[in-house]
């Protein structure tokens, strides 16, 4: 018995550590999402081909001009939609003629958006692979690794960059270790909480990074620009992600067992199988549609909305920079405090309440009359936005769990951990779906409908898909997964599953 309390007590202490190692390296890989937005316009004046207008000095041509005219505060996570700065370029080029030349703002945000959007490119091709190969071939930990790696010499070519090319290769790199690190960071924490409360816990605290990561980064990189130089932020990120390397390499065993490289070897053999079955189960899939619309909302407004403020409501530079900061508290907010009332109160029924939210705040957001009156509507966007992923994100390990159990029956050699990496490749593919391409159409449909119906459709749609999602999980009653548990859905399951909390020790 005190052989078993030390074991318990051992293994206690050493996912603590892992999880704050994944906690830090998410904290990381956000900051270097948001710290290179206030050095953008510097940084492609200064390349000798940035533009017709190379030949003014980059003090002199941005010194009126800065992000705040582009989108900003969240601009690091999606691209600049399609032709949407048409519609205000002739209005914002009036506003920036300096010393006789006119500032080409058209060809900056086409470069910017190109910059910006393929880290969401390249995530939405290299989630599948990470979870579906890579996970199953090295291992979760292993390729945690090589992704912290891989945010390290993006930070790296950040830092040493001077030219457009060598900033879209960086941005390339960071993509490939997001994935790596979002995809296999959220696995392992599934595969080390297996009680469920703790597990949604957990996960909403290591989800609260991402806001985190975005209210340092951005102001973090203008002030280290403004007072040091612009490549001292990758600089002290560099820094950080060695230390965060030094502790991963002291805390996690990335060697490989006998019994490791057998169920590897199960793993590979029906990988295919699993991400088929995963991509055809009618729960999963609705999750993930419910991820999907949810994020397209911030997604839409970050690269559209600071656009419609400039046209319609004239607001001063610093209330543009300040616009999306009351989103980002929400999600923070929601992700940290509303973990475990979610699991108590029933995770579906949390993101059922959640995406209605979302809904109404798309339709409240273009009401505005000054840009104060987005405070509220923006904070509930992001509330609601950050309750639905910590009610989603680790429901989505308990229907990996269900289905595992289901094979197990049927005899197949299969653990659930081999189900996560595919489950949560899933998911981060619809999140970077909506970073990725619904900016675009969105820009594109702006052009016709204009921007208050864009967000007008959208809430009502997040607003009628959440009782859908309610009537389709009860429906479907998890039938094709497990028929021992009918009521998972809705109901709180017995956390006290010993039977896997020591088959996690094994």
């Amino acid at each position: 018995m005190h052989f078993s309390f030390n074991m318990d007590s051992e293994f206690k202490k050493n996912r603590f550590a892992l999880t704050a190692i994944i906690y830090a390296t998410f904290l990381l890989d956000n900051i270097l999402l948001t710290v290179i937005v206030p050095i953008l316009p510097d940084y492609l004046a200064s390349f000798k081909n940035t533009s017709e207008n190379s030949n003014i000095p980059p003090s002199v041509l941005y010194k009126n001009f800065d992000m705040h005219y582009i989108p900003n505060t969240m601009l690091n996570k999606h691209p600049v939609a399609g032709n949407t700065m048409k519609n205000v370029s002739k209005e914002i080029q009036h506003q920036h003629l300096i010393q006789g030349h006119e500032f080409n703002v058209e060809m900056e945000n086409e470069r910017v958006g190109l910059l910006l959007a393929m880290k969401a490119f390249i995530q939405l091709f290299f989630n599948p692979i990470v979870g579906n190969v890579l996970a199953t071939r090295f291992g979760y930990k292993s390729t945690i690794f090589f992704g912290t790696i891989s945010l390290l010499m993006a930070s790296l070519f950040f830092a040493m960059g001077d030219s457009f090319i060598i900033l879209l290769i960086a941005r390339a790199i960071e993509g490939i270790g997001s994935s790596c690190v979002n995809v296999c960071g959220m696995s392992l924490i599934a595969h080390l909480y297996p009680e469920d409360h703790q597990r949604s816990k957990v996960m909403g605290i290591i989800l609260g990074s991402i806001a985190l990561g975005v209210l340092i980064g951005y102001p973090l990189g203008g002030f280290l620009y403004d007072f040091v130089s612009e490549s001292a932020p990758f600089i002290i990120i560099c820094g950080f992600l060695f230390t965060d390397l030094a502790f991963q390499l002291t805390f996690f065993d990335l060697t490989r067992n006998e019994n490791e490289i057998n169920d590897e070897e199960n793993q590979v053999k029906h990988g295919s199988s699993q991400w088929i079955q995963l991509l055809s189960n009618k729960l999963i899939f609705c999750i993930a549609l419910a991820i999907w619309m949810s994020t397209s909302a911030m997604a839409i407004l970050e690269p559209l909305l600071p656009i419609w403020l400039i046209a319609h409501l004239h607001p001063k530079k610093w209330q543009l920079g300040t616009v999306f900061i009351p989103d980002s508290m929400g999600y923070f907010l929601g992700t940290n405090f509303f973990g475990t009332l979610s699991y108590k109160v029933g995770q579906i029924k949390m993101s059922v309440l959640a995406i209605m939210i979302v809904g109404i705040s798309c339709v409240v957001i273009p009401e505005a009359k000054n840009v104060s009156s987005l405070i509220i509507p923006h904070f509930c966007l992001g509330l609601g936005i950050g309750v639905l992923d910590t009610s989603l994100v680790p429901y989505l390990a308990r229907l990996a769990d269900a289905i595992s159990q289901d094979e197990t029956n049927e005899n197949l050699d299969i653990d659930a951990a081999s189900n996560y990496g595919s489950v949560y490749a899933i998911q981060q593919t619809s999140v970077s779906l909506a970073y990725s391409v619904v900016p675009f159409l969105a820009g594109e449909m702006v052009q016709t409908v204009g921007f208050p119906s864009i967000m007008r459709l959208l809430g009502v749609c997040n607003f009628i898909y959440g009782p859908i999602l309610l009537i389709v999980t009860i429906r479907h009653n998890l039938s094709n997964v497990t028929t021992k548990q009918p009521d998972l859905l809705l109901k709180e399951t017995n956390p006290s599953n010993y039977r896997r909390f020591y088959d996690s020790i094994e």
